[in-house]
């Protein structure tokens, strides 16, 4: 759940942490340091588009010569089910006492759709449903880059460590202010189909390995969309910025060993506020690869 919400806030995360153009593009980078065997960081899109999943064979080589993966957060299933959980109040509250009337049966109509039960939607959060929203084109795959990433860090036995625990990642939405969630839910419901055609322009700025491209089309989402700022920049800090900042502090130690190899969104490489900016300030020296 919190892969998808990932995906669904990247599409509207535009507002801004600064004009910087400062590792801008390039979605593979090199780590190094004198006498530490260098680590590689990737930039991935949350997504399970087959132009995604073609994994370039400069990614692969760094992969296979990595000891240790470090993923953004866990992918296995007593995560998924722990986020589940906690995603539906316990409390007698509900969403749709929180909507308004046409909002709500949208929203419904959404869920049910994707096969959600009636029991579960009744008692969703409001971060939790808008997990749940994201359109999802019938010519996906059955798993996304980050799992396909993974599953081929198992095949060839690294050490896998996730950069953010399980009540960590909770936390991140659980401490998103609950009228900021609902602005969101009700903004991406009576929005859903544009926010759904941002999705390709933000892939093709991917597959160009513009890190750049991808703030600019965000930024031209909060352009059309101004009253929200306030809430994009809430939903920034807690989704991306916070945690890069916690990724970059758990990467100290792999780092200092080498050959590890980071899986994170794209969205935490940008700039000289991100993740790549942090490790350059820990001494390493930082180049793109592809």
């Amino acid at each position: 759940m919190g892969r998808v919400l990932a995906l669904a806030l990247a599409l509207g995360l535009a507002a801004s942490v600064g004009a910087a153009e400062k590792f801008s593009k390039g979605v593979l980078w090199r780590v190094s340091k004198p006498g530490v065997p260098p680590s590689h960081v990737y930039g991935t899109v949350h997504l399970a588009d087959p132009r995604a999943l073609k994994i370039p064979p400069q990614v692969m080589r760094a992969l296979d010569a990595s000891r240790s993966y470090a993923m953004e957060v866990p992918i296995w299933d007593a995560h998924d089910w722990r986020m589940l959980e906690a995603a539906q109040y316990r409390d007698g509250r509900s969403l749709r006492a929180q909507l308004d009337a046409e909002t709500w049966a949208m929203l419904r109509t959404i869920l049910v759709a994707r096969d959600i039960p009636e029991t579960v939607i009744a008692r969703l959060k409001p971060w939790a449903a808008l997990a749940n929203i994201t359109v999802v084109p019938d010519n996906y795959e059955s798993e996304n880059l980050d799992q396909r990433l993974f599953a081929m860090a198992r095949a060839r036995k690294l050490r896998i460590e996730a950069l953010e625990g399980t009540e960590e990642h909770l936390s991140v939405f659980e401490g998103i202010p609950e009228a900021a969630q609902l602005a969101m839910l009700r903004h991406t419901v009576e929005n859903r189909d544009w926010l759904a055609g941002m999705i390709e322009p933000t892939l093709q700025a991917w597959l160009r390995r513009d890190l750049a491209g991808i703030r600019r089309v965000n930024d031209s989402i909060a352009a059309r969309y101004p009253g929200m700022a306030p809430h994009y920049q809430t939903f920034l800090r807690h989704v991306v910025v916070n945690r890069s900042v916690v990724m970059a502090h758990r990467l100290h130690g792999p780092l200092r060993s080498g050959r590890v190899f980071v899986a994170v969104g794209a969205t935490h490489l940008y700039g000289s506020k991100g993740l790549l900016a942090m490790i350059e300030e820990q001494g390493y020296r930082v180049t793109s690869v592809y």
